[in-house]
């Protein structure tokens, strides 16, 4: 009984991702004007709960190297390369492309070179050389955001800071009604608010960025203020 049992669970859910897989189809909408229904070829349905678990599974095979450190979360990718000599930093950067492209290409996966960025961590003023993916040429650039945080090349995290900043100044413009001091709002549902809207805005990475200089401190201070 419980073989039977088991025979039958798998079978139900081989047919449950089989029909969520396949057969599906989609059509877009202008005010009151609909499209006909086109298929999907590849993907799954966009905001899924089980579809960030199947793109883990489907992109888990991906090329990785001894020379560099691979950081995936959902379909954003991030490649490390380090050494002392930026020529041999993005020859090692540069031969982990050459193999994350072949994968890629295997697997009929499509990465968008113009939202990729390649970005030289140091305090010196020298770049390391440029790096392709698919022949295309990523664009070197001064910062790169990654899961929400600004990462600048001298990791002072004032680019990071200033968009903190106009973040939280937009949600206190949007509150200022319950939050300024006309508000008849208690000063505990105030704290609450701040605590669960506006704090979790200006710490998010803070363990990244906490030690940065007492300047870069001050812009988050006098918007608060």
């Amino acid at each position: 009984m419980a073989y039977r049992f088991t025979l039958q669970t798998q079978t139900c859910v081989t047919t449950l991702e089989k029909s969520y897989l396949t057969d599906r189809t989609f059509q877009v909408r202008c005010q009151e004007e609909y499209t006909k229904l086109y298929t999907i070829q590849s993907g799954v349905p966009q905001g899924s709960i089980l579809g960030p678990i199947l793109y883990s599974v489907f992109i888990a095979d991906l090329p990785e190297t001894e020379q560099t450190l691979t950081a995936n979360y959902g379909d954003d990718t991030a490649i490390v390369a380090s050494h002392q000599n930026p020529i041999i930093a993005s020859r090692k950067l540069q031969n982990h492309l050459n193999q994350f492209e072949k994968s890629l290409k295997r697997w009929r996966i499509k990465a968008n070179e113009n939202k990729s960025a390649h970005i030289t961590f140091t305090l010196k003023s020298e770049n390391c050389p440029t790096v392709t993916l698919n022949g295309n040429q990523i664009s070197q650039g001064e910062t790169a955001k990654y899961l929400g945080i600004y990462l600048d090349r001298r990791l002072k995290w004032r680019t990071h800071i200033f968009a903190k900043r106009k973040q939280l100044g937009m949600k206190l413009q949007q509150m200022y009604s319950i939050l300024g001091r006309k508000s008849e709002l208690s000063i505990e549902n105030k704290l609450l608010i701040y605590k669960l809207i506006l704090k979790p805005t200006w710490t998010y990475g803070i363990p990244l960025w906490s030690t940065v200089i007492n300047s870069n401190i001050e812009i988050l201070k006098t918007e608060l203020d």
